[in-house]
């Protein structure tokens, strides 16, 4: 396929994950949280006792310091009598104060545990789901979708949004209830102890977030070239890995070196102001709440010798100013978690509400009994609508015959199989398969009656029993092995570690291209298909197994219908029918004698092989 005719990609991010960068805030925030809600709604059960667990734990965790200030009174009350000559200490009162703040704490403490289970709980079934929903949407996507998207943007989507929205959402979602209770309930304590004394307390607020702010808004330049330069730094370590003995063949060790050095200087330059910065904000917050508690402790001790209030209010109250201060910078914290959350979800959700491919049609034809004729009438197709690439193809193909499609790279060859296999539809004309056009199948159906051995080979990490069995799930060890005798495969696969049952790591580096290659066409012949592609099948191997393996696909090629893509024309000069395409269209199409015949730019292919080959 030539590279005019792909559709066109989106711009990456650093490192090729897709547009998201950290700190991205959604498009529509209101919109996406209005969506994530409705998946949220379905488990409102949970999430109403997670919020009456949450503000009940929150509550009685508030309630403590003015009960602990009670017993810091009697305390303080039982001295002075016992000075004035009194009765002293009530130890059986303040005992029993501690004991019912003991058990308002663990009351607490259970609450927060339950609230938080519940909404872990929440939180993962939402991920379940999405990812179940992520999931099955990929099996419906047409193709056209996935060549204009990179892989590492789809699995961004798959792992780090869901991830991200998971995750922000379980500490979100609570956060934001235990930090609105714990200011309600705060400053009503701290106003039922004295309003004046609150005031007093209030004014730091200001202050502080005035100062918040300015840092926030100098940092945020350096944590956004903190993010891009580590996007930067990691994709050059993945590429310099990837790719380490091409740097060393050409000596590029310098270079990449240099190139690291700088990217890794920018990166610490912005790393180290903006951790520096971010790292004044809390001894500021510190320092401008010392001086609050300073002003509180003054203004206390006067009340308190003046008779307002007693000592234990004191302490009360220096506890809940330190308690008032920390749930606003969680508010703070909790607003960007949850732009986080909205643009991890925008992604997810514009993702899923992506258009999908008709899987199914009323009244679909069935495959059984179907011998394997393709006819391509009047054929017309581009991937875009203002540049058609192949103009009025036909062509009649009995069942068993072997058509080779040939020509330069980037030609087209691979668009007439997306086409028949329907990853893509015509734009006028039709294509049959016994007589039926390959739009009244239904998709899983059609596509049941193709084998493909593609020049790129794919294995995934299993046993070899379990890949090549992956053509026929119901396929016994038997018909595993004789469709590995039948590719020539059986042989080497004795001589490895465990025979059928080695293991392939992840990228199936632990057994050669060219025994890659084998397996795949092992997996196709116990497929058994009526219509076989086969894309450079071969191109893998070397001379001596490249013969064997042209053996066993004549054998596998019988009976069947049979779409060849090569390269090598030596290897389709009994086809019966070869199409020559160039620059997206057919230029020509017969038997090798009648194009070597016509002298046209089939021959020129052939006879310039063979050029090269003699030099």
């Amino acid at each position: 396929m030539s590279n005019q005719s792909k559709p066109a990609r989106r711009p990456r991010g650093p490192m090729g994950h897709g547009p998201m960068g950290a700190g991205e805030k959604a498009k529509n925030f209101k919109g996406t949280m209005k969506q994530l809600w409705k998946y949220l709604s379905r488990y409102w059960v949970a999430l109403l006792f997670t919020v009456l667990f949450a503000i009940g734990s929150t509550v009685f965790a508030i309630v403590g310091p003015k009960i602990l200030g009670n017993a810091t009174t009697e305390l303080f009350n039982g001295l002075m009598s016992k000075i004035t000559g009194g009765a002293g200490i009530d130890f059986d009162a303040i005992t029993k104060i501690l004991l019912f703040l003991i058990c308002l704490y663990i009351i607490s403490a259970v609450f927060s545990y339950i609230q938080g289970w519940l909404m872990t709980g929440v939180s993962q079934k939402l991920t379940y789901q999405l990812r179940k929903q992520i999931s099955e949407k990929i099996g419906r996507m047409p193709m056209s979708f996935f060549e204009t998207k990179n892989h590492g943007e789809i699995l961004s989507i798959i792992t780090n949004d869901v991830d991200t929205l998971s995750m922000s959402l379980n500490q979100s979602a609570t956060q934001l209830i235990t930090s609105i209770v714990t200011v309600i309930g705060v400053l009503v304590m701290m106003l039922s102890i004295d309003w004046l004394m609150t005031l007093i307390a209030l004014f730091i607020l200001p202050v502080s977030t005035i100062i918040v702010s300015l840092i926030v808004k100098r940092s945020q330049k350096y944590f956004k070239a903190q993010q891009d330069y580590l996007g930067h730094v990691n994709g050059q370590v993945e590429e310099v890995f990837g790719g380490h003995s091409v740097v060393r063949v050409f000596n590029a060790e310098q270079k990449v070196t240099e190139q690291f050095e700088e990217d890794n200087e920018t990166l610490y330059k912005s790393a180290w102001k903006s951790q520096f910065l971010s790292g004044l904000m809390q001894p500021i917050m510190n320092f401008i709440g010392n001086l609050g508690y300073v002003a509180v402790a003054i203004v206390g001790g006067y009340f308190a010798i003046s008779g307002r209030i007693t000592v234990g209010n004191i302490q009360s109250f220096i506890q809940y100013t330190r308690n008032f201060t920390q749930p606003i910078t969680q508010l703070a914290q909790v607003s960007n978690m949850l732009q986080s959350t909205a643009a991890a979800a925008e992604r997810v959700f514009e993702f899923l509400d992506e258009a999908e491919e008709d899987q199914t049609v009323e009244n679909p034809v069935h495959i059984d009994n179907l011998k394997g004729s393709v006819a391509f009438q009047d054929v017309r197709f581009g991937y875009s609508p203002d540049k058609i690439i192949i103009n009025d193809f036909s062509a009649e193909v009995s069942p068993g015959q072997k058509i080779a499609i040939v020509g330069p790279t980037g030609a087209g060859k691979t668009t007439m199989i997306k086409l028949l296999m329907r990853f893509y539809d015509v734009n006028s004309g039709a294509i049959l398969v016994d007589g039926h056009d390959v739009r009244r199948f239904n998709r899983d159906e059609l596509r049941d009656m193709f084998g493909m051995v593609l020049q790129d080979t794919w294995l995934f990490n299993g046993t070899i029993m379990e890949n090549i069995r992956y053509g026929r799930l119901d396929a016994t060890d038997e018909e595993v092995i004789a469709a590995a005798k039948a590719a020539h495969a059986h042989h080497f696969i004795q001589t490895l570690p465990g025979g059928y049952q080695m293991v392939l790591n992840e990228e199936a580096s632990n057994v050669s291209q060219g025994q890659k290659q084998l397996l795949t066409i092992a997996r196709a012949i116990l497929a058994d298909p009526k219509i076989l592609i086969l894309d450079e099948a071969t191109s893998s191997v070397d001379t001596r197994t490249e013969t064997r393996i042209q053996k066993a696909m004549d054998n596998l090629m019988k009976g069947r219908t049979s779409f060849v893509i090569a390269h090598r024309l030596s290897t389709i000069r009994d086809a019966n029918l070869i199409l020559v395409m160039r620059d997206g269209d057919i230029v020509e199409q017969g038997t090798h004698d009648d194009l070597i015949r016509l002298g046209g730019f089939y021959a020129s292919l052939y006879n310039s092989q063979f050029e090269r080959a003699e030099a």
